[in-house]
């Protein structure tokens, strides 16, 4: 089964696929979801809503995009994996591990390569709000703190914020690993 939700603009070219039995038999879209020519998506995917997929992104099964996420064009992803809400992927992106809410990722074997702060601000979130999810990320991705002791200090210092405690959530949830930054 396919469940599409309102207001979608789906364009030429596009495939989608039903869910399977090893994936509760459900594809679902949500609303407000824009799809560009060629986006494949694949069976058993969730795409919430207010998600854009441009020309030739390429989803494996099993995949979920939160809602609000950013695939440029190019982008393959691979089975099982998921976009954090607010989250870009740059145009031409291969990704493996699971990219953390309001992250952007690039790249061949796609990295980490900071905060998506104009979609933030275009969003709606404050100047202050988007500060202290760049002062948990740079702690989380970019400090030379075990991943460990960045998530135990980002709680301490910013645990109240929801923003910080959905990332600090999603990182602790994932079974596949989260995309890290390149390494020098």
């Amino acid at each position: 089964m396919v469940e599409i939700g309102d207001d979608n603009l789906i364009r030429e070219f596009c495939t989608i696929h039903r869910g399977t039995e090893g994936g509760g038999m459900v594809t679902r879209i949500g609303s407000h979801v824009l799809a560009m020519n060629y986006v494949h998506i694949a069976h058993d995917c969730i795409i919430g809503d207010h998600c854009i997929l441009a020309n030739s992104t390429e989803l494996a099964g099993h995949i979920v995009f939160e809602d609000h996420v950013r695939a440029m064009g190019g982008v393959l992803i691979q089975q099982f994996t998921r976009m954090g809400a607010y989250s870009m992927l740059a145009a031409g992106a291969r990704v493996e591990l699971d990219v953390p809410p309001y992250a952007i990722a690039s790249g061949d074997r796609a990295r980490l390569v900071g905060v998506h702060e104009i979609g933030l601000q275009r969003a709606g979130f404050s100047a202050e709000k988007i500060a202290v999810i760049k002062n948990a990320m740079r702690k989380l991705f970019f400090s030379k703190l075990t991943r460990e002791e960045a998530l135990k200090e980002v709680l301490a210092e910013h645990g109240e914020v929801p923003e910080v405690a959905r990332l600090v959530s999603f990182i602790q949830k994932s079974l596949r690993g989260v995309v890290g930054r390149e390494r020098e």
